[in-house]
């Protein structure tokens, strides 16, 4: 089933149970569909979920305006199934796309550290999946702060990512990531930066990010997003982060 109306029983809105990708359109292309595909075809192996790839892709080019700038989101439920956790045996993913215009971010990003943590120890962590609660409890808590996006830590008390995106710092002249075991998305724009500038994967704590020279975020829609301010520290603007910024741009 695809774009229809979401039925009442439906797994993903009743438990979580599905994927998202979210991807930037521009002028009715899809320039990272195929990553985005496959990041999801990965993640119903992990769920073990099928996955209609050309079912997909098709919808997302039918949600796609002609002209304009646009987040287009595919989602992938589980389907329909009756009450309870177990799933239907086969499951019937339920698919469907929706375009949404998404203005370039052009200022930085003011960030806090939220005491909402990432659960490196779960697979969800790893995956794009429909249970976000932690990430939209995360970002609430930096609206409410005054700031644009919340830093997120794991379990252990490491670095992981952005509510919302890939997180880099810059120390020494070095440029550094956090992990993907501490609970970290392999974002497409984080691969695609680490593919035009070396980045260190590491497990480190937030003092990383008072010791650092410049820090920033990463995702499909923002590209890279110069931080200007980390709770009551302000960070001057960074030349290295700007020649990454100019080489990820559209």
């Amino acid at each position: 089933m695809s774009n229809d109306a979401m039925p009442q029983d439906d797994r993903g809105l009743l438990l979580g149970d599905g994927l998202f990708e979210t991807m930037l359109a521009r002028d009715g292309v899809l320039p990272d569909l195929t990553l985005h595909l496959d990041r999801m075809a990965e993640g119903c192996v992990a769920l073990g979920l099928p996955f209609n790839r050309a079912a997909a892709e098709a919808l997302c080019r039918e949600a796609t305006p002609a002209t304009g700038r646009f987040a287009v989101r595919l989602t992938l439920t589980a389907g329909s199934g009756g009450r309870g956790l177990d799933r239907p045996d086969p499951p019937a993913p339920r698919l469907f796309a929706r375009a949404a215009p998404a203005a370039p971010v052009t200022t930085p990003a003011r960030v806090v550290v939220a005491t909402t943590r990432r659960n490196e120890g779960s697979p969800a962590s790893r995956l794009k999946t429909l249970s976000y609660l932690d990430n939209v409890l995360a970002r609430n808590e930096a609206r409410a702060a005054g700031a644009d996006e919340a830093v997120m830590l794991n379990n252990r008390g490491e670095l992981a990512c952005a509510a919302a995106a890939n997180l880099f710092w810059l120390e020494g002249g070095r440029l550094f990531t956090p992990r993907l075991d501490c609970g970290v998305l392999a974002g497409i724009t984080r691969a695609r930066l680490m593919a035009t500038h070396p980045a260190e994967e590491v497990a480190a704590g937030v003092e990383a990010l008072h010791r650092a020279e410049a820090v920033f975020l990463t995702n499909s829609l923002i590209g890279v997003r110069p931080v200007s301010r980390l709770g009551e520290r302000a960070l001057e603007p960074h030349a290295l982060v700007e020649g990454l910024r100019e080489a990820l741009a559209e």
